[in-house]
C-alpha cells in the first residue's frame, strides 16, 4: 500500500508528518502544488532529502475538466520546473486536483511524461475529523495495491502513527507509489 499526501497548504503539519515517517521509517509520496513549492521552497527540499517522493499536483490548483489539454499542461509544466528547480528532478507522477480526470486532464499529463494518479482510500482528512476517524477510514478499507488519499492537517498528524502501525499489524508493507507500480509490473511480465 501506499501512504500519498497533496500539499497546497498545511504547512506547519509537514515537518510532524516528516518526524513520524522517519521515526516509522515509512517513505510517502506527496503530491505538491507549484504555488506551495514556490511559498516553501526548504519544505520541499527537505521532503526530497528525507527520500519520499515528490509528485506533481499542479501549479494552481485549477479544476482542470474546465481547462483545455493546452491549458492542463501549461498548469502542469509550471508546477514541473518549480519542483525541478529545487530537486533536480521531475516527477513522474501526476495526481489532478480534486480527483478530476477528463480526457483534458489525462491526454495533457500523458503528453507531459506523467502518470496520472488517483487513490482508492480518501480519508477525507480536510474537514477535520477526529484522528480516530481518519485512522478508521484507512484501516477499514486497507487493500494491498491501495493508494491513501492525505493532507497536512492535525488530525493527520495525530493518526498517522496508528494508520501506519494499523497497516503493518495487518501485513501491508508501506512503499512510494513509484515503487508499488514499478512491483506491479514485474508481476505482470
Amino acid at each position: 500500500m501506499a501512504l500519498t499526501c497533496n500539499i497546497f497548504w498545511g504547512e506547519e503539519y509537514v515537518g510532524s508528518m516528516l518526524k513520524i515517517l522517519e521515526e516509522k521509517n515509512v517513505k510517502m509520496t506527496f503530491f505538491i502544488g507549484g504555488t506551495w513549492a514556490e511559498k516553501f521552497p526548504e519544505l520541499v527540499k527537505k521532503i526530497y532529502l528525507q527520500g519520499h517522493e515528490i509528485g506533481s499536483h499542479g501549479y494552481s490548483h485549477p479544476h482542470p475538466d474546465h481547462l483545455s489539454r493546452e491549458a492542463n499542461k501549461r498548469d502542469i509544466a509550471r508546477a514541473e520546473k518549480i519542483i525541478r528547480d529545487l530537486t533536480g528532478e521531475k516527477p513522474a507522477l501526476y495526481a489532478p486536483p480534486y480527483g478530476e480526470r477528463g480526457p483534458a486532464v489525462l491526454q495533457a499529463a500523458e503528453e507531459m511524461g506523467y502518470q496520472t494518479i488517483l487513490w482508492s482510500i480518501d480519508t477525507i482528512d480536510w474537514q477535520r475529523p477526529s484522528p480516530d476517524v481518519v485512522r478508521d477510514r484507512v484501516i477499514n478499507k486497507a487493500h494491498n495495491g491501495g493508494i491513501v488519499l492525505m493532507h497536512p492537517t492535525a488530525p493527520t498528524v495525530q493518526a498517522l502513527p496508528a494508520i501506519i502501525d494499523g497497516l503493518r499489524d495487518q501485513g501491508y508493507e508501506l512503499v512510494t507509489v513509484g515503487n508499488m507500480l514499478r512491483q506491479q509490473s514485474n508481476h505482470k511480465n
